[in-house]
């Protein structure tokens, strides 16, 4: 499946909207409404383009890959190497191998260009498309056609998903300051934005970060394609997102986005094909303030403001029984007021009073558009 073969269906259905608006408003007049559940259920029902939907084997895939940039200094991550860290995952050490699997859902750790070679696991999957990108201060991150070859095996991954649901992150050591050089450029927008972690950020630490991408911009100040923003400053673990992505809005599928490399590649994605963006929401796993400005670009906010401060993942693995409650209200709840009366009354006995609940549509307003 070619990049240009990735046919993209927008959510845009009026009509069904406002079956699914009708329906939740039928349940508001029973039991009061449920505030940010309810837009949250419309968008669910305009993805699957059902008045019904349901999830089935959700996935959290952890794209992994080492970049060129970290020879440059960066500080490695949480201490860890990139194997290390891949390898915690593995073997359930890490908050988000467990809450995966206390949610139900399936953890795929995807090697795309891990500089170390990692031993086999049944959750591994080895598509590396090299050992690690090159330092993107020095020349292009990646060849171009290293770029394509990448966004294909995404495509590939998500075509062989069983379920309807991706949870897409991006790790490795340089894939947040890889990531934020894409977003930086895509979107026209200062590199410091993205990397300036918050209020408490300290200047020697701002310093020669910012002094470093921005030695990478000035090498390849006239690239502006998607495909070539990726191959001059990209990862491959945000390139094989990218395909991924794709193949899963292409699919009807949700794509539940985490963290700034996950970023990049939905805004990669979304300059090939706009309308995968509809099938996006987004998660946060850290509250460092260039992830605010990733997803300021996406006129959207995270479903969840906890506070972390961990692993990408971690975001959407809390998030899901709300995205999994959101559905219920549509599909799970019974659809008419009618089917709440009590058994019928033998007509000997006298029945005071209406005898049934009143299935008058509620009155809350039409959620307003929640499409990024």
């Amino acid at each position: 499946m070619s990049i240009h073969q990735s046919l993209i269906s927008p959510t845009a259905n009026p009509e069904l909207r406002r079956a699914l608006s009708e329906r939740l408003q039928r349940r508001a007049a029973l039991a009061g409404g449920l505030g940010e559940l309810e837009p949250l259920a419309i968008r669910l029902g305009l993805i699957q383009d059902s008045l019904t939907p349901r999830f089935r084997d959700p996935t959290l895939a952890l794209f992994v890959a080492d970049h060129g940039l970290a020879v440059d200094g960066l500080p490695l991550m949480w201490g860890r190497t990139t194997k290390a860290h891949a390898d915690l995952l593995l073997h359930n050490r890490l908050p988000c191998s467990v809450l995966a699997r206390t949610q139900g859902l399936q953890l795929s750790v995807v090697d795309c260009g891990i500089a170390d070679e990692m031993p086999p696991n049944p959750r591994l999957q080895s598509r590396k498309i090299a050992h690690g990108t090159r330092n993107s201060r020095l020349g292009p991150a990646m060849s171009l056609e290293h770029a394509h070859a990448a966004v294909r095996v995404g495509m590939e991954i998500a075509d062989k998903f069983s379920g309807n649901v991706l949870i897409c992150a991006g790790l490795g050591q340089g894939a947040f300051e890889s990531s934020a050089l894409v977003m930086s450029r895509l979107c026209d927008l200062p590199v410091k934005d993205f990397i300036v972690s918050g209020p408490d950020m300290r200047q020697d630490q701002l310093d020669p970060l910012l002094s470093l991408l921005l030695a990478c911009q000035a090498r390849h100040r006239e690239v502006v394609d998607p495909m070539d923003v990726l191959a001059a400053f990209g990862g491959f673990e945000t390139a094989v997102m990218v395909g991924a992505m794709l193949v899963a809005a292409s699919k009807r599928h949700l794509i539940i986005v985490d963290g700034l490399p996950a970023c990049a590649a939905l805004k990669a994605a979304s300059m090939i094909a706009a309308p995968v963006t509809d099938y996006a929401v987004f998660c946060r796993s850290h509250t460092h303030h260039g992830l605010d400005q990733a997803l300021a670009q996406f006129h959207a906010a995270a479903l969840l403001e906890l506070g972390l401060d961990s692993a990408d993942g971690c975001g959407a693995l809390l998030a899901w029984p709300m995205l999994r409650s959101a559905a219920a209200l549509l599909t799970d709840l019974h659809d008419s007021a009618d089917t709440l009366m009590p058994p019928p009354v033998p007509p000997a006995v006298r029945v005071s009073g209406p005898g049934r609940l009143s299935s008058r549509p509620g009155l809350l307003g039409l959620p307003g558009d929640t499409e990024s």
